[in-house]
């Protein structure tokens, strides 16, 4: 058995799929169904207490699309459930060929709207579709809930702490990411922060504390090992006496020309404990010393504590931000909306399931804006209308090839950070939150209308 690090790389990827994702293209394969189709992903609904999107996962897509290929131990594998000799022979040979139109990572975006459109051969279209939902529903659940803490925060600085509580390597370092393009100013990740070129923060946990025999020893230990770079974690006991003792060990660290970080508080009242910790410090003339707090903190949570004033400078947030926890998964779908027929024109198609109609044909995104900038609606149009506004789907891939240059981090964060301050601030409510305004043109309109008296007609007919 290989171990699992050894399949994370696009290459060797492909079979990271749901297995009827193959049985159907392979089907496709023998009844030799090879034309262009067009697929679009996009959110179906929003999730309880939501009230937008941040749309993330876009890098990791494009990658997986241009480097994907199925290695001689996957197609051995294949062959050993029950595929034939001339649909492994191609998937030898397999390279997406399509066409991929898409909004920006860190772009806010609203249900039913085409986040990512895929035009390919259906056979590569259908392949792809495990991955892309995959990876476009955890970035975008977390970035999202990151989102939401962030807001909360009131411009102090959030740092991601939910590693030990994530499911796995990939989503640990996936939520880093997310969270850092949401605003979150660091990670506790290590790995994410080389990979990513994320900040990373950390403290001490009780257990170091609790390894001395007394409280400030395990300070005065770690406060040698990092003059400059401590922050003391203060409740193992009794915070107002780890915050004594921690004032003492900020005096020794001020006779060697070194300060204090900080103090964490992990448990208790928070507001009521940093309101007397700050006290405390500022009275021995520690004002500079930082107050971290952390424990089971989630958006609503933060938005107490500000609320309440307290004297917190940062927050580390763990499992509840680094798991979505009040709702892990998004509505993320990934339907067909074109085929093209025998005489080379693509044909829109729609689906009827009740709760479950999707939107035809290729489309486009306009976000209109009022006189200073702040979103006000948006307008799914087909793809070839011309509207009023900016359109959000850009061509990224064509032909399997990416086409624009990748944006870094720092570049996607920045968009997101300038889409959030343009959504209004109703929308951004944790609670009770207005819907925003996602309107159909006329046009789109009119063929939802077509398609559905042909669709029916046609079911009538075929019953006859």
């Amino acid at each position: 058995m290989k171990g699992f690090l050894a399949y994370q790389t696009e290459e060797n990827m492909s079979l990271f799929t749901d297995l009827y994702e193959l049985t159907m293209c392979a089907s496709y394969f023998d009844n030799k169904k090879f034309e262009p189709a067009t697929f679009d992903l996009f959110i179906r609904r929003l999730p309880p207490e939501r009230s937008y999107f941040l749309f993330a996962g876009l890098e990791q897509v494009l990658l997986f699309l241009e480097k994907m290929r199925f290695t001689d131990e996957h197609i051995e594998y294949l062959g050993k459930q029950g595929f034939e000799e001339p649909f492994l022979e191609y998937l030898k040979n397999f390279k997406f060929t399509g066409d991929v139109c898409a909004v920006p990572e860190g772009t806010v975006a609203f249900p039913c709207e085409p986040l990512i459109r895929v035009t390919a051969p259906i056979i590569e279209a259908q392949l792809v579709e495990t991955f892309l939902l995959n990876t476009v529903n955890l970035q975008t659940m977390i970035a999202t809930k990151a989102s939401r803490v962030v807001q909360a925060a009131k411009g102090k600085a959030v740092v991601e702490f939910g590693l030990r509580r994530e499911p796995g390597i990939d989503a640990g370092m996936k939520v880093a990411r997310s969270c850092h393009i949401a605003g979150c100013s660091g990670t506790s990740n290590v790995l994410a922060g080389m990979t990513y070129d994320i900040p990373v923060f950390g403290t001490m946990a009780h257990s170091f504390v609790m390894s001395f025999e007394k409280e400030i020893d395990a300070f005065r230990a770690f406060a040698k090992t990092f003059p400059n770079k401590s922050t003391l974690l203060i409740d193992t006991y009794d915070d107002m006496a780890g915050a004594e003792k921690a004032a003492v060990i900020a005096k020794e660290l001020e006779e060697k020309g070194c300060r204090l970080g900080g103090v964490r508080l992990d448990s208790g009242d928070l507001a009521e404990t940093s309101k007397k910790v700050r006290a405390l410090l500022d009275a021995k003339g520690l004002g500079y010393v930082k107050i971290f707090a952390s424990g089971d903190l989630d958006e609503y949570k933060i938005t107490e504590l500000i609320t309440k004033d307290a004297k917190i400078d940062a927050f580390g947030v763990g499992t509840k931000m680094g798991t979505s926890a009040d709702h892990p998964y998004t509505d993320v779908i990934y339907k067909l909306s074109e085929t093209q027929n025998g005489e080379g024109e693509f044909s829109p198609i729609m689906k009827l399931s009740e709760g479950k109609i999707t939107l035809p044909a290729r489309k486009q995104v306009y976000r209109l804006k009022d006189s200073k900038g702040n979103y006000t609606k948006d307008l799914i149009t087909l793809a070839d209308e011309e509207a009023e506004g900016e359109p959000l789907l850009v061509k990224v891939m064509e032909n399997g090839k990416i086409t624009k240059k990748l944006p870094a981090l720092s570049e996607i964060r920045a968009t997101a950070a300038e889409n959030l301050s343009k959504l209004p601030e109703q929308y951004k409510k944790l609670t009770n939150a207005p819907t925003y305004p996602v309107e159909l043109s006329q046009a789109l309109k009119d063929l939802i209308k077509e398609l559905k008296l042909k669709i029916r007609n046609t079911e009538v007919t075929s019953q006859n």
